[in-house]
């Protein structure tokens, strides 16, 4: 683990016993104790994530919000300040390099969450997008943060409970600035489980008391084991094994977050056809008729024939059941369509289901 990059809470994960694996260029916990048990405490309770490798961009300046509008598949400009977007940022073939949340935090301030492993990426594409350098100031303040997800039914009045501000009427996507124990953070009503909560952005020497402070509050420390079955209980995608550089969004299912009309999107022409001219492909999702459970990059089959791969897939604590996403052709992808997973030579059945497969009960 040597080469591997540390988050501020490293030594908090390894002092509570978390097993550490690498992810995206970082030493980070995939669980605690058991990967189902962290999930159904999110689901019934509270659950606390590290999500500090997540990358962190501060863009601002008068040029932040047209260099965003040619590198984003939403109208950054249109966003108000205190609110987010969910967006993809695609290539100008159509091709998704990234999924990000992007913050507006002040007239010509934005802040954009890139996936661990895409950050650079994401970093030398806007690079390249970006035709007036001086008006434009990027800085990567991943290192000097840190970022906790907490999620689930308890835990807003969890948070509510030692901020200095009332959180109930923060609406999702949208974030405030608020002290916790003393300490200056921006609360985030946004996740990646299915569930409410916040995700929140302090100073990385701040990370560990707050993230203790929480534990002591009631939330459980959770791996990156259970917030993947958490997103795909939630229907949410995995850049990487859902999407990649040669999947468009139209493809993904995320054609909604995409707004390809404006004049000098980077991806205007490419998303435009796709968007016009359907895709050939889809991604569905799909649960387990028979016993078994789907695994990135099996086969799915007609019966007869190989016809797409599984891109997720694993078993749903919620649902009691095994569920999976893949990509299959278009005339394949109705819901109730029957499939055929290969699973280790044997052909399962499995049907198309609509997404997502768990939604939480709103108050």
């Amino acid at each position: 683990m040597t080469d591997l990059r540390h988050t501020a809470l490293y030594d908090t994960h390894l002092a509570l016993g978390g097993r550490i694996v690498p992810f995206g260029g970082w030493a980070m916990p995939i669980q605690y104790t058991s990967i189902l048990q962290e999930a159904r405490a999110v689901r019934n309770s509270a659950g606390l994530f590290d999500v500090s490798h997540m990358g962190r961009l501060d863009i601002s300046g008068s040029g932040a919000a047209p260099l965003l509008n040619r590198a984003l598949s939403v109208n950054a400009a249109a966003l108000r300040i205190g609110r987010a977007r969910y967006n993809v940022i695609c290539n100008e073939s159509g091709g998704i390099i990234d999924d990000c949340i992007v913050y507006r935090r002040g007239d010509e301030r934005f802040l954009l969450i890139p996936n661990a492993a895409n950050t650079d990426a994401v970093l030398d594409w806007l690079a390249r997008l970006n035709t007036h350098p001086d008006d434009v100031g990027i800085r990567n303040i991943t290192v000097d943060t840190a970022m906790i997800a907490h999620q689930g039914p308890q835990a807003a009045a969890m948070l509510s409970g030692v901020a200095s501000r009332d959180l109930a009427s923060v609406r999702p996507f949208a974030a405030v600035d608020a002290r916790l124990d003393g300490v200056e953070a921006l609360l985030a009503r946004t996740g990646y489980t299915g569930e409410d909560g916040f995700e929140i952005i302090l100073t990385a020497a701040d990370a560990p008391r707050i993230w203790r402070l929480l534990m002591d509050k009631g939330a459980s420390a959770c791996g990156l084991g259970a917030r993947d079955v958490l997103r795909l209980e939630a229907g949410l995608l995995l850049h990487g094994n859902d999407m990649d550089a040669q999947t468009n969004p139209y493809e993904a299912g995320l054609g909604r977050f995409v707004d390809p009309d404006r004049a000098g999107y980077a991806a205007r022409e490419a998303l435009l056809k796709a968007r016009d001219d359907g895709v050939d492909r889809r991604l569905v999702g799909f649960t387990m008729a028979g016993r078994g459970i789907p695994r990135h990059g099996y086969a799915i089959s007609d019966g007869e024939r190989n016809i797409g791969i599984v891109t997720s897939g694993g078993p749903s604590p919620t649902l009691d059941s095994a569920i999976g996403l893949g990509y299959v052709p278009a005339c394949h992808s109705a819901i109730g369509s029957t499939l055929k997973i290969d699973i280790r030579g044997r052909l399962v059945e499995a049907q198309v289901a609509r997404l997502p497969f768990y939604s939480r009960r709103k108050a």
